[in-house]
């Protein structure tokens, strides 16, 4: 029965500046791979019908996995909903992953709803890595560093 991990954050930022960490191809690469794990994006088109594949590789052993999806729909600063799909014959099935962004007093309310997690993967597992990249995320979009 795939899985499906929620998660919720309030970052110390801008909707636009988080926007933009989930739509540039270096930033999410920065952030998304777990600790451990590098992240190559090889193709990423952010628009309703675009695609993105990636690949993430272990530091530790060299090996690693890519994926692919398309985005269903992107509102700018507001909504991303992609489809992801392993490469590996032996990850089945399509996940599906929305992301609100919503401004607040504060900064921005990041909720995020990844459905379909494949059998294989523990969903505790899934949520410990997402634990792990939203940190990453909130130390990449919190900073406010002037240009020297």
């Amino acid at each position: 029965m795939p899985g499906t991990v929620s998660l919720h954050r309030i970052i110390k930022s801008s909707p636009e500046k988080v926007y933009r960490a989930f739509t540039e191809a270096l930033a999410i690469a920065a952030w998304l791979p777990p600790y451990g794990y590098l992240c190559t994006v090889h193709e990423m088109t952010v628009k309703t019908g675009g695609t993105f594949k990636m690949s993430f590789h272990n530091f530790s052993t060299g090996n690693g996995h890519s994926f692919g999806g398309k985005y269903l729909e992107v509102k700018p600063n507001e909504f991303l909903k992609y489809t992801d799909q392993f490469d590996d014959p032996n990850m089945p099935g399509e996940m599906v992953t929305s992301v609100w962004l919503r401004k607040t007093m504060v900064g921005t309310e990041l909720k995020v709803i990844q459905e379909g997690i494949p059998d294989m993967i523990p969903v505790e597992m899934c949520y410990l890595g997402w634990q792990e990249s939203l940190d990453k995320l909130t130390k990449l979009v919190e900073p406010e560093i002037p240009d020297a």
